[in-house]
């Protein structure tokens, strides 16, 4: 395969694992929401703990997704496999 096919195969399968972190993310704090403490808190406080559920599972994918990369980054040479995204234009 060439390096560009590597790359598009690498950002879409990046971007499959980060979405999927997000959901069992997103499940598991719903879950664990739905069990310990949404039944002591009043109805006016429950209202907001889907946002901020949502949003902890986006902090929480981001956060993993960094951390998987960064082992990936030591691991593999990217040079060597991937193509750059972005190449600077020569000037004439």
């Amino acid at each position: 395969m060439s390096k560009k096919t590597n790359t598009l195969l690498f950002i879409l399968g990046a971007t499959v694992l980060n979405v999927l972190i997000m959901v069992i993310g997103f499940v598991a704090l719903l879950f664990l929401y739905g069990r310990l403490l949404a039944p002591r808190l009043p109805e006016s406080v429950q209202v907001w703990g889907l946002p901020v559920i949502f949003l902890a599972s986006m902090v929480l994918s981001f956060g993993l997704y960094r951390v998987i990369l960064k082992q990936l980054l030591k691991r593999v040479s990217m040079e060597k496999y991937f193509a750059p995204l972005f190449s600077r234009k020569k000037r004439p």
